[in-house]
């Protein structure tokens, strides 16, 4: 049985790259990366591509801020099928994917999001929880549709809110939940 090919797509940092990264370096995620994406020219998942020699490509978005330009998105599904990609991995992708990637990669396309969907979809979902006064939130793995954060719920890590949490404290212990969370549900993507 071969690997499990992934694609990872990212806007930020890439801590959750690097947790994924790393687990499958560790042989405990039966899988490849083998393309990583990103559509800011010096993000940070770019140069951790480049650490764990993972082929990367800045992917210029084009004139929309939410989306990418259409002729972009048929570009990054030419790489990606190009790469021979199983499983696309959305690692802090910030902008919504729409028909010509959903329908290139059906049910396979997977995004990590900072609450317990369906609460609190959309940007900085940790600070609407707190400003809600809820008990508990944490993080959620989801099939990408063509709503916001609306897809079919795959796994969730449940993240107590403390008493005197910020919007920092509360974003870091659940990024850690997050980088549990995803290489573990990838993990099991492989072994289907």
């Amino acid at each position: 049985m071969s690997a499990l090919a992934l694609g990872i797509l990212g806007s930020g940092k890439g801590s959750n790259c690097r947790a994924i990264l790393e687990q499958i370096h560790a042989r405990k995620i039966a899988a490849e990366a083998r393309l990583i994406v990103s559509d800011v020219f010096d993000a940070g998942i770019l140069d951790i591509g480049r650490e764990f020699g993972v082929p990367n490509v800045y992917l210029p978005p084009g004139k929309f801020r939410t989306r990418l330009e259409p002729v972009v998105e048929m570009e990054l599904v030419k790489l990606l099928r190009e790469a021979g990609i199983d499983l696309v991995v959305l690692a802090g992708f910030m902008r919504v994917l729409k028909e010509t990637m959903l329908e290139a990669f059906p049910r396979r396309i997977i995004n990590l999001h900072p609450s317990l969907l369906p609460k609190y979809p959309g940007v900085e979902a940790w600070k609407q929880a707190l400003a809600a006064e809820e008990k508990i939130t944490g993080c959620t793995v989801h099939y990408v549709d063509a709503g916001i954060d609306s897809g079919e719920i795959i796994a969730q890590r449940k993240v107590a809110i403390l008493p005197g949490d910020t919007p920092e404290s509360l974003h870091q212990r659940i990024q850690i939940a997050e980088r549990e969370l995803y290489p573990e549900v990838i993990a099991r993507f492989a072994e289907i």
